[in-house]
């Protein structure tokens, strides 16, 4: 890819990573997602492992995110018969092994060579779904043919709406049962670690970043023999795509703080599958959201990488499921680590949650091999959590599950 093969391909960088080796770790030690963030923190230049850890400004709702999870207590429940558990269910309409898919993320290739595939793999095998971001570096036609299954599309809706009714004709081509459009990225949110390791489009190259780079061999290595990507899903509508600063300037005019609910229910009418409208944190935007045709409403505040102060998912939660009832599905997102946190979600009143960096830190950390391991580890937690709380089914989690 132009803006990863710009700081890799050079002599001295080759020259560099050659010093140094890496051993695999033994997957057996691995607890829980946290031991997968450090292992993706050793392996991934800073650049792009902070670029995956990065909140908004001053980080006060990624922060807000995990500090509610974790201050929601958990009802220990003991003389109930769980010698059977089912964590079986369903998202709109799909069968799934957990109530869990993976979310969509932006240049989930930077984080592993051809990240997108190996992500969608690991979830076509664990039997949840996966969901390809439109700034995906992979594109669309790439992961269908390298995985053979259907997956989720994500859009992000244009100004030039001809194109984005291109990707949507695109996705449906692909076989992808389910649509989710983002609706909080009018404007986008600067990520200041971001701004200060220079991650733009195209990065900024300073000799810190090749230095890192050189400290990461694996990385470095992959992603010379990766594909030669830029933004996968974007090079057919700009010419010379290959051109980073012709990209960046395409892209920035093409985000649109125009767009409402007659937007989405332009998107519903070009849309023949499933919809889940993602980025709500109002009542009053999931009742237009269901309104337009939404099949499920994803309350979400992009895991803290937009509005900064914007309330934690938990907080915003209760009165979004009041004012959608039992209309449409109500799915979680932002902030989710552990099974334990499905759980709580689940009590909340959400059918499943979406896990974006816990799958992400397992792509840094092993490939498709180590989101396989986040998702494994989500389910042990989960399964652990539902025993102890007296939980048989996934199904029929009760909102007293939680100690209020």
């Amino acid at each position: 890819m132009p803006f990863i093969n710009a700081i890799v391909g050079s002599k001295e960088l080759a020259s560099a990573s050659a010093a140094k080796t890496e051993t695999r770790p033994s997957w057996d030690t691995i607890a829980n997602i946290e031991d997968l963030r450090e292992i993706a923190k050793r392996r991934m230049p800073r650049t792009f492992f902070e670029y995956v850890e990065a909140g908004s400004y001053d980080e006060l709702t990624l922060r807000a995110n995990r500090e509610a999870l974790d201050a929601l207590e958990l009802r220990q429940r003991v003389m109930v018969d769980v010698s059977a558990r089912i964590q079986e269910t369903t998202i709109v309409g799909e069968p799934v092994s957990l109530p869990v898919a993976l979310a969509p993320a932006g240049l989930t290739g930077a984080v592993y060579p051809n990240g997108e595939i190996h992500a969608a793999r690991a979830a076509q095998s664990s039997g949840v779904p996966f969901c390809l971001s439109t700034m995906s570096v992979c594109s669309i036609e790439d992961v269908a043919a390298a995985t053979g299954k259907p997956f989720w599309f994500q859009l992000y809706l244009m100004k030039d709406r001809g194109f984005s009714q291109s990707l949507i004709e695109r996705a449906h081509a692909a076989q992808c049962p389910t649509l989710i459009l983002t609706m909080d990225l009018h404007v986008e949110g600067q990520r200041t670690a971001d701004v200060h390791n220079g991650l733009g489009i195209p990065p900024r190259m300073t000799l810190s970043n090749v230095m890192d780079i050189a400290m990461h061999p694996r990385w470095a290595f992959g992603m010379l023999g990766s594909k030669e990507y830029t933004f996968g899903n974007l090079k057919d509508a700009i010419k010379h795509s290959g051109n980073l600063g012709i990209l960046s300037e395409w892209v920035k005019q093409q985000f649109d703080p125009s767009f409402d609910r007659h937007d989405v229910e332009w998107v519903r009418k070009l849309w023949p599958g499933k919809l889940i409208i993602k980025g709500i944190l109002d009542p009053k935007d999931a009742e237009i959201a269901v309104a337009a045709g939404a099949d499920a409403v994803l309350v979400s505040n992009h895991g803290g990488r937009q509005l900064d102060g914007a309330p934690s998912t938990v907080e915003a939660f209760p009165a979004v499921r009041d004012a959608v009832g039992d209309r449409a599905e109500i799915l979680f997102d932002s902030g989710i680590r552990s099974g334990l946190d499905v759980l709580k979600a689940l009590a909340l009143g959400a059918q499943a949650c979406l896990i974006g960096r816990a799958y992400l830190y397992g792509l840094g950390a092993g490939g498709e091999a180590g989101v396989s391991k986040a998702l494994s580890l989500i389910s042990e937690e989960l399964d652990a959590g539902m025993a102890l709380t007296g939980v048989t089914d996934v199904k029929t989690v009760q909102r007293d599950v939680i100690v209020h």
